[in-house]
């Protein structure tokens, strides 16, 4: 399933990573440190820097991974599967914006990882659901993913006001992306997938003066 998401992200933004997620795959909770094994949320991305050398693990919870392969969201993504997938998703979207972002020599900032990481849900989940139902244009997704969902302010702590934000810009962008695909055209696609892929290579600064310049 991890290789699947990775190799969904390779395909929209045109990013393939010479590293594999499922290499850097945790599913034991012991392995954790104390702070993020008590956390009990079913997914988290460890990060550490050595010198040169950045660590990067992505834990998922062995029951959300045995779920998703019953229900597999690349066959059928509906109501039943897809709060685990979004789930997934966002730890393989943090492990391909870091690792993409480190080998190119760019840092990155933790509001431009959870921006990129909610575009990322809205943006894979409208790529599955178009190729699923070519004819039918998921309008009620923006309202799923930005308007129905709250940051956890428990689990947020101090970052709560950043996650907000991030959900705020990603919110914005996305909403003019739909727009611009609803004419469900090979031109207004080959459009969007553009400006995606320029999107994800801009810097934090770059991305909130391009959504800002959105007329909503």
């Amino acid at each position: 399933m991890v290789n699947a998401l990775q190799n969904l992200l390779a395909t929209i933004y045109d990013v393939p990573l010479a590293h594999d997620v499922a290499e850097f795959l945790l599913t034991d909770r012991a392995q954790l440190p104390q702070r993020a094994r008590d956390s009990g949320t079913d997914e988290q991305v460890l990060v550490a820097e050595d010198g040169d050398t950045l660590w990067v693990h992505v834990y998922l919870e062995p029951a959300l991974l045995q779920r998703l392969e019953s229900a597999n969201p690349f066959e059928s993504l509906h109501a039943g599967n897809i709060a685990d997938y979004l789930t997934a998703l966002e730890g393989v979207s943090h492990f391909v914006y870091l690792v993409w972002n480190a080998s190119n020599d760019r840092a990155v900032t933790l509001m431009e990882l959870e921006l990129q990481a909610e575009i990322d849900k809205y943006v894979s989940c409208m790529w599955l659901l178009r190729e699923q139902n070519p004819r039918r244009f998921p309008a009620e997704l923006h309202h799923v993913l930005f308007e129905r969902t709250r940051v956890d302010a428990r689990l947020a702590g101090d970052r709560a006001a950043m996650y907000r934000s991030a959900d705020h810009f990603a919110s914005r962008f996305c909403r003019r992306l739909a727009r611009n695909l609803q004419p469900a055209s090979a031109s207004a696609h080959a459009d969007a997938t553009a400006e995606l892929r320029r999107f994800y290579r801009f810097n934090r600064e770059r991305k909130i003066r391009h959504i800002e310049r959105v007329d909503d």
